[in-house]
């Protein structure tokens, strides 16, 4: 029962990922399209900093450590929730993860330390141009990537075996 419960908690903190990633690929990024350049790069940065808190930290490290030890714990049970979770890991891991440490978090300590306030209207749109595509479709990868791995996870939930061990 508490594999199940753990289980449970680990599918629901990919899910709530997967949701932070997917509003902000579809509301946040089309509204801060909408901005002129500096109000965009400000905005992107105050955002990039609000977003390291304990509650997002919570939902983002969670499932690097909680899905492998789930796919450890059904590892030899007789349903198919060790498959389910072993690709939900290794979505997390690179599609998530791997990308939002490799490609995303590089361009956000870039722009953290742009000087919006001395920069010239010229600079401005460069940094924008360098930033906002690249940050925007390494986003999108990552979000599917994190709703693939969440919707994984509730395989292994409605697994045949894993259902009838509730």
């Amino acid at each position: 029962m508490f594999k199940n419960a753990v289980l449970f908690a680990t599918v629901i903190l990919t899910a709530l990922l997967a949701g932070i990633l997917y509003a902000y690929a579809c509301s946040v990024n089309p509204g801060l399209h909408r901005l002129p350049d500096a109000a965009y790069l400000l905005a992107m940065q105050e955002i990039n900093r609000a977003i390291q808190n304990p509650a997002f930290f919570v939902c983002f490290m969670g499932p690097i450590f909680l899905l492998p030890w789930q796919a450890w714990q059904y590892r030899k049970s007789a349903g198919s929730a060790f498959k389910w979770l072993l690709f939900a890991v290794l979505f997390y891991w690179l599609g998530v993860f791997g990308v939002t440490i490799f490609c995303n978090v590089p361009l956000n300590q870039t722009l953290d330390v742009f000087d919006i306030s001395h920069a010239s209207p010229e600079n401005l749109a460069a940094q924008r141009r360098v930033f906002e595509g690249p940050w925007g479709r390494w986003h999108l990868l990552r979000t599917i990537a994190a709703v693939i791995s969440a919707g994984l996870g509730l395989g292994a939930v409605f697994s045949r075996k894993l259902v009838t061990d509730l």
